[in-house]
């Protein structure tokens, strides 16, 4: 991107940086995609179409060569197919992007520019998130955008437009910015788009329609104003935004926990669910949907649930519950996790809970994301932006807002209150006890050198630290490249005993909780196998090589891990804030369009 002192009064670009889902990553399967070398239509686009087979060959039948493997090459042939055999001469793009729309399956943000429309550019989204960004010198006349319901061409007031399409990175200005954050430097006004609504900007003026109207739709998209602020994407003195969110920590928890718990007088109040909670105290069963982290934040919190609210507690990775077309009912409540609330697989997955009439709850961390808005309610964990693609202090807040929400359900069961006092006393000292966990970032660092350049590590515990051990391991493979695996320590004897030797690092996290007394078992089993490296925690074991650190909860022993092996990505000369062929939920940026 070339960088110009004057300004420009007509300049639109559109760039994107997709996740390599069709071919190799190379020039030719890049974004954008065009229509011809003549480049009569140029489009990104990000999600899957899962027909493109179908079309890729009726195109070929009528003579349009293909020259990348991307699933996105037919989006522009197709326009151009339709543009050729159009019945008349004043055809409009926004028309030609309905058409191509309604033979499309899959999920898709697109952004289209043609030389047939110079001045002209279209955005469409089904299944996969897209927003406008609006920015005037002038105060707006209007907080709300009329949809139309034909080709017509309605407009609003002269703007700066900027398109966003949310998935794998960002490329602004040469930051990587996360989610709304990627358009907060430009603006704070944005206008949501739903699927099928074609928005389409010409001559400076902007409009939006859809095919056809539906019973209940709102007839308008509302410009909305994000609440967050340009420092809080900055990574400021730190080395990364990953350190920076690791020590971050202590401040996100307390946002998440501030104005909802009480301490003085153990009242937990989320105001997201309060119109629900009656409806919820009354299902069956509780199923909670998420991926990566936010899977691991479930299975954190999924045996104080089911102590808490003496409900039956499932935990399921969003694409296993899609391809097992997992059976729900009305009188179940779908918990979806997701730090971005774009994630796809869990997307999905709240659509098939919907359609089963089950009541639906996010717990997400972006205010205005998909899942935000078409769950029935839900919690907002309020950790701030999280830019490293690795996630960190999400999964602490995930952690915080599923026991308040444990804490809620139980308040009126004279049987938990005693648990209840324990869990919220140890929500009041976790902001203090995970700074101390911080001050010990060079003494973990003296330990974690030791397994500097081995190729594998196992990761183990039971009971509350299982979830731990997997988040963990997770968090080493994606900063690291180094394999790694958490293992369940009851389950050692039943494989994993047979990889353990003196060649191989272990992890051991052990509590002082119920678990106590097999977690030592299986120390004992591994530390007899001359095992080169076993750090257990958080109390002395008499082992040589450990970590000490008190805690009430029993969910953090991982920023202790995080802080061990954030160093290793400078060793291994890894980005650590871009992990490789890793898929977040981040914003491709479209450059900026201003008539």
């Amino acid at each position: 991107m070339c960088v110009m002192d004057e300004e420009m009064d007509i300049h639109f670009g559109i760039a994107h940086t997709r996740w390599a889902t069709h071919g190799e990553p190379s020039a030719v399967n890049s974004h954008p995609q065009r229509s011809d070398k003549n480049n009569e239509f140029v489009v990104i686009h990000n999600g899957i179409i899962t027909n493109y087979k179908e079309l890729k060959k009726y195109l070929n039948s009528q003579g349009y060569e293909f020259e990348s493997e991307t699933d996105t090459e037919v989006i522009p042939k197709l326009i151009k197919y339709l543009y050729d055999n159009r019945e008349s001469e004043d055809v409009s793009f926004s028309m030609l992007v309905e058409r191509v729309i309604q033979q499309l399956e899959g999920a898709f943000a697109l952004v289209f520019k043609s030389r047939h429309f110079p001045g002209e550019a279209v955005a469409t989204r089904r299944g996969s998130p897209l927003l406008i960004g609006v920015r005037s010198k002038y105060e707006l006349s209007t907080d709300q955008i009329p949809i139309q319901y034909n080709s017509g061409k309605g407009s609003c007031k002269r703007f700066f437009f900027f398109f966003f399409v949310p998935s794998v990175c960002i490329f602004l200005t040469a930051h990587l910015l996360l989610l709304c954050s990627a358009i907060i430097e430009h603006t704070n006004k944005v206008i949501y788009l739903e699927d099928d609504d074609i928005a389409a900007v010409a001559e400076g003026k902007l409009s939006l329609h859809r095919m056809r109207r539906q019973a209940g739709e709102d007839p308008v998209r509302a410009v909305q104003t994000l609440q967050m602020e340009l420092q809080q994407i900055m990574k400021g003195n730190f080395e990364s935004f990953m350190q920076k969110e690791i020590f971050e920590q202590p401040e996100s928890v307390v946002n998440t926990m501030r104005g909802r718990i009480c301490f003085d007088n153990n009242i937990v109040i989320l105001g997201g669910l309060k119109d629900h909670l009656k409806e919820i105290k009354r299902c069956r069963r509780l199923i909670m949907i998420g991926c990566g982290t936010s899977f691991h934040a479930a299975v954190a919190t999924r045996q104080i649930l089911e102590e808490l609210t003496e409900l039956p507690v499932m935990v399921e990775l969003a694409s296993d519950f899609l391809d097992r077309n997992t059976p729900v009912f009305r009188d179940d409540v779908c918990f979806f996790i997701s730090q971005s609330g774009e994630t796809a697989d869990s997307l999905m997955a709240l659509r098939y809970c919907k359609e089963r009439g089950a009541l639906t709850v996010g717990i997400t961390n972006t205010v205005g994301s998909s899942i935000s808005r078409d769950t029935d309610c839900g919690v907002h964990i309020n950790a701030g932006p999280e830019i490293g693609v690795a996630s960190t202090k999400a999964y602490t807040s995930q952690f915080v807002a599923l026991i308040m929400f444990g804490l809620m359900m139980s308040e009126d069961r004279i049987s938990m209150q005693k648990k209840r006092l324990e869990i919220i006393n140890g929500l009041k000292d976790l902001p203090d006890l995970i700074k101390k966990v911080l001050t010990l970032d060079k003494k973990i660092k003296s330990i974690a050198d030791e397994l500097y350049q081995q190729r594998s590590l196992l990761v183990m515990g039971r009971g509350f630290n299982y979830a731990t051990c997997l988040e963990g391991a997770l968090k080493i493979k994606e900063i690291t490249y180094m394999h790694s695996e958490g293992i369940l320590a009851g389950e050692l004897k039943h494989g994993p005993l047979a990889l353990i030797d003196k060649h191989m690092p272990v992890i051991m996290i052990i509590m002082r909780d119920p678990c106590y007394s097999k977690c030592h078992n299986a120390l004992q089993q591994v530390t007899a196998r001359q095992v080169r490296c076993t750090w257990a925690c958080p109390y002395s074991t008499h082992q040589k090589k450990q970590l000490q650190y008190n805690t009430t909860l029993f969910c953090f022993g991982l920023t202790p891990l995080l802080c061990s092996f954030h160093p290793y990505t400078y060793l291994f000369n890894t980005l650590v804030d871009f992990s490789r062929r890793i898929c977040s939920c981040l914003y491709h940026t479209f450059l900026p369009l201003l008539f």
